[in-house]
């Protein structure tokens, strides 16, 4: 449960909220001159009904170089000549410059939690844990019915409590090198390659875990813990903790836009994957065989299928899994867990639900990681790994290339 001691600073907006405050949008910027780009996106949104706030936190590591820390300043100045020029915003801007925190490992991690901790402070003195609390990026731009979507389909939704968001890199355009283009749509159709992939098998809480893609009521991210200290994968972590309780959907009737641009301020991710893919040549990135998630949807069928057995039957149903997952999870290990899970549920969807709480996305990426670091599975490209995909779904083949098979998925994912 999150509390103020786990706040990174104390409070930082003296302004209290307006009451009728019902979605507080939070964006990280560091070395971002051009965010008021995002800003006149999100000016051009249609107003909600509720009162919105926009909270950008400036900040830096502790050896930020001198552009970026100039780039900073640049950013807060051109922030101040936007809201000049934009006096009428239906949102109440809010921009807190916290400086070169003295934490080693500060990143975008810290930087969102510390704007998405003032959110929820700001909710919970409103005394609204119904508030929504937006994660953006700065050098993202949305869809003219963001704002709107997220109040219809989150804030006024009592069964919901948190989101994800469609996504869609730019694949083409004039802003960027057609290097970057190609290289950022290979690298989405790894991200809906890995989402159909995950769905195939059979596991039930299949989102995209993307930061500047995703919202939470405050009452949700108080009982998740609030955001973590991670420098890096900070999303993936939180939405895990966020799905087990329920109430988690996918938000795809509106859209946020990325930017597909080259970074070097996080290991993964789509700028740390573009400035690879740059670098060693876009055939260098590979995603995982879908040989491998066939295994887990051959191993959690089996299991799911076999959940009203008794215990002794359930540990001997071992034998039959896939040779890949009785590699990853010894015997010993399996008859341990599927123990306590047996023992500690008392209908089948109790036992699934347990069971899935234990082969969680944690476990699957490791899973993953070890069938392809033991070289069980070869990594494959991402056109042919989702060619194969479809394949074993029955489908056709996309002809078109990337771009199309992009498209494709993101159809598919349109409808639900």
């Amino acid at each position: 449960m999150w509390s103020a001691e786990n706040r990174l600073f104390p409070l930082l907006i003296k302004e209290p909220p307006h009451r009728d405050t019902g979605i507080i949008v939070v964006v990280p910027a560091y070395n971002e001159p051009g965010i008021t780009t995002l800003l006149g996106s999100l000016a051009s949104c249609r107003p909600p009904e509720c009162m919105a706030e926009v909270l950008v936190v400036i900040n830096a590591p502790p050896d930020a170089p001198a552009e970026n820390l100039k780039n900073n300043i640049t950013a807060v100045q051109n922030i101040s000549k936007w809201v000049d020029r934009n006096k009428t915003t239906f949102f109440k801007l809010f921009v807190t410059d916290i400086g070169q925190p003295p934490y080693k490992k500060w990143g975008v991690g810290m930087a969102r939690k510390t704007g998405m901790d003032e959110a929820f402070s700001r909710f919970q003195s409103a005394g609204n844990m119904n508030g929504v609390i937006v994660s953006l990026d700065a050098d993202c731009t949305v869809e003219n019915n963001y704002l709107r979507e997220i109040e219809d389909k989150l804030l006024l939704r009592n069964d919901r409590k948190a989101c994800s968001v469609f996504f869609e890199h730019p694949l083409e355009g004039k802003d960027y090198p057609e290097e970057i283009y190609r290289a950022v749509t290979r690298y989405e159709l790894h991200l809906r390659y890995y989402y159909q992939a995950l769905k195939y098998t059979g596991y039930p809480w299949v989102y995209h875990t993307i930061g500047s893609c995703m919202a939470v009521k405050a009452g949700a991210y108080a009982r998740a813990g609030g955001m973590n200290r991670r420098q890096a994968g900070e999303d993936f972590y939180f939405i895990q903790k966020l799905l087990p309780s329920g109430g988690y959907f996918y938000l795809n009737s509106t859209t946020v836009y990325p930017s597909p641009r080259v970074s070097g301020r996080v290991p993964f991710g789509t700028g740390a994957a573009v400035n690879n893919m740059i670098i060693k040549g876009e055939d260098s990135y590979l995603t995982y065989n879908p040989e491998a998630f066939k295994d887990l949807r051959i191993f959690f069928r089996k299991v799911t299928d076999t959940c009203n057995l008794d215990l002794n039957e359930l540990c001997s149903i071992y034998v039959s899994f896939p040779p890949s997952v009785r590699k990853f999870v010894e015997e010993n290990v399996w008859k341990k867990w599927i123990t306590e899970i047996k023992l500690n549920t008392s209908s089948s969807e109790a036992f699934i639900k347990r069971f899935f709480s234990w082969f969680n996305m944690f476990r699957i990426i490791k899973y993953l990681n070890y069938v392809h670091g033991k070289g069980i599975f070869l990594k494959k490209s991402p056109d042919e790994a989702a060619e194969e995909l479809l394949l074993m779904q029955g489908k056709s083949n996309i002809q078109g290339g990337t771009k199309a098979m992009v498209e494709y998925f993101r159809s598919i994912e349109r409808m639900g």
